[in-house]
Order: structure tokens, then sequence, then C-alpha cells
């Protein structure tokens, strides 16, 4: 399965969101953070173990917005 993850930067910080699963998203200072905590939502939601094999690959960047796949099998 993939999906999208969306990260923002933003002038405080990065903003991170799966946009296909409702209230998937967090904020952290550095971009690192922000998307490690929420893949931990992501496993949460889909009931995944912590160590759920999860790939991410960068997709595209345009300006201050980053596309990832997240790839992982369901």
């Amino acid at each position: 399965m993939v999906l999208d993850l969306i990260v923002l930067q933003t002038d405080d910080g990065f903003s991170v969101e799966i946009p296909s699963i409702k209230g998937c998203e967090s904020w952290a200072h550095n971009e690192e953070d922000a998307i490690s905590r929420t893949l931990e939502m992501f496993r949460f939601y889909i009931q995944a173990e912590s160590n759920f094999k999860i790939k991410i690959d960068l997709a595209r960047k345009e300006g201050y917005k980053k596309v990832y796949k997240i790839i992982f099998d369901k």
C-alpha cells in the first residue's frame, strides 16, 4: 500500500500530515521529529506494532512543500 506524507515548512517549524488519514498530523521544530511523530500516529491508526516496517521515499519538492510516499504492507 502507498500513501502520501506531506511536509510543509513554516516560519516556526514543520507541519506533517497524511491526508488520507483524518487527524494524522503533527508539528515540530525540525522535519525529522515532525515526520517521526506522524509515523508514530500512523502506526497507532493502522494498529501496527512499533517494529512494523515502513519505507519512506521523497517523491517531489515544491518550494516549502515536500511530498513523500509511505510504502508498507498491511
